[in-house]
Formats: structure tokens, C-alpha cells, sequence
């Protein structure tokens, strides 16, 4: 596990925020049957975890500052570092009862990703990486899978909502050309927690688009430090910027990147 001062900040954070986000899930499967439904109980149990990771962060690193789902930017005295977080990945799991959320914290440093923590408060499952320092899960050291074919491979990718029908076509094409080469695709429905699973080898890739920054930041330094690649859908390394991402070893990342193009 890593042991540094910036890593115990960012675990002492997401605990913090995830003992509240357990204790607002245990709330929603009993919301499920009111008239009203859950949708304004969780938005706040989003805004309350965000306040909180703000809160603490802010206390441990003064003057660092935030990009955040809810929140925007928040500019900091430090221009060199800011956080980039996600109080709740995976908003719509949560809503319907669903244990496969996350809170992500990633750092960036001089406009480099430097740090990751991603934590589902449901499973207790803390997926954590530093830069140059390898990438751990619950104590343990990450490694991408070694599978070298898309034939032998299960793969994520996220597929666009109901909101985003500009982008329905595109993924048709993309799971159309995926379903011909690739053993098994899988959707968890919270970009964070499928990168997690690339970096500790339960899936072999993962590709999206239409993504936040604040989806992907940290889980780009797990995929990166467990061995992993990962880069926009051209092979460059704008993630962030075009709201796209494909991960995953060596080969499979050369593979699903050929296929995107494709597509």
C-alpha cells in the first residue's frame, strides 16, 4: 500500500465522504416506493459527499484547486495543483439500489495526472496509485490482465443515456464492430469503477466517449501506474479534453483503438 502524506489525505477524504454516502444508500431502497421517488434525496447525498471531499481536501492541501462534477471550477492560490473529483460515480446505480458507485479523487499536478483513489463506500473496495509509486487494491498491488486477444477478453465501455441521443449512433457502430471481435462487453454504468477494473485485471479494456474529467481522472493514473495504457480514440493523450477514453494492456489497447477507428 502506499504510505505517503498525499495518500493518506485523499483515503482520509474518501472515507469521510463514503461513511455518508453508505448511510444515504442504505435510505434509497426504502425511497424506491414513494410517490416522489428518490431523485432529490440522492442529488443531495451527491452535493453533501462533494462537500465534504472539498472540505477536507481543502484543509489537508490549502490553496489547491478543484474541478467537480456539481461544484465547476474553484481556482486555487496554488496554480500548479488541482483536484479533480466525482463525489458519486455511477449517480444512477445509486438511485435504483444498485452497489456499483464510486467516489474518485484524482490529482493533477503542473497539468499532469500525478494521483488516484477511486472507493466504492458500498463494498468497501479502495482502489488507490501515485505516480511512480504502482497502483494498489485493498492493500494489494495491481496489475493489468495479460490477455493479448479481444477474442479472449471481456471488455467495458459505457453506453450513452437517454440524454445524450447525439451520441446513440456512434456507439451503435462501435459495439456493432466490438460484439464481432470481443469474447464478452460488459456496462457497470460508472466510469471510475471500470477503469479500477482494468488496473486490477478483471476487465482487459475499456473504451467511452462523452465523458467528464472528473470521470476518468483518477482511474487514468491506475490503469497508467498497473501497467496499463490509455488515451483518447485517436492514440493521443487528451482524455480529458475530448470526453473519450480507451484503456487497457498493450495489445488490447493497440486492438480496441483499431477498432474505434473503424467503427
Amino acid at each position: 500500500m502506499i504510505r505517503s502524506a498525499l495518500m493518506n489525505v485523499m483515503t482520509a477524504a474518501a472515507l469521510k465522504a463514503g461513511r455518508g454516502l453508505k448511510r444515504d444508500f442504505g435510505e434509497v431502497e426504502n425511497l424506491q416506493v414513494s410517490v416522489k421517488g428518490p431523485g432529490d434525496f440522492v442529488s443531495a447525498a451527491d452535493k453533501r459527499a462533494e462537500k465534504t471531499l472539498f472540505d477536507e481536501l481543502s484543509k489537508a492541501r490549502p490553496g489547491y484547486g478543484f474541478i467537480m462534477e456539481e461544484g465547476g471550477v474553484v481556482e486555487g492560490s496554488d496554480k500548479s495543483h488541482r483536484w479533480i473529483i466525482d463525489p458519486l460515480d455511477g449517480t444512477s446505480n445509486f438511485l435504483h439500489g444498485v452497489p456499483v458507485f464510486a467516489i474518485s479523487i484524482g490529482l493533477e499536478r503542473e497539468d499532469r495526472l500525478v494521483a488516484g483513489l477511486v472507493y466504492n463506500p458500498a463494498t468497501d473496495d479502495m482502489f488507490v496509485a501515485e505516480l511512480g509509486q504502482g497502483a494498489y487494491f485493498n492493500n494489494r498491488r495491481m496489475r493489468v490482465a495479460a490477455r493479448r486477444s479481444l477474442g479472449e477478453s471481456m471488455v467495458a465501455c459505457g453506453i450513452p443515456p437517454l440524454a445524450r441521443v447525439r451520441d446513440h449512433e456512434s456507439f451503435k457502430r462501435e459495439l456493432a464492430a466490438g460484439m464481432g471481435k470481443i469474447a464478452n462487453i460488459r456496462r457497470l454504468g460508472a466510469a471510475a469503477l471500470d477503469l479500477a477494473m482494468v488496473a486490477c485485471g478483471r476487465f482487459d479494456g475499456y473504451w467511452e466517449r462523452g465523458i467528464s474529467s472528473w470521470d476518468v481522472a483518477a482511474g487514468i493514473v491506475l490503469v497508467r501506474e498497473a501497467g496499463g495504457f490509455v488515451s483518447d480514440f485517436s492514440g493521443g493523450a487528451d482524455m480529458l479534453g475530448k470526453g473519450e477514453i480507451c484503456a487497457g494492456n498493450e495489445a488490447i489497447h493497440r486492438q480496441l483503438l483499431d477498432l474505434m477507428r473503424k467503427a
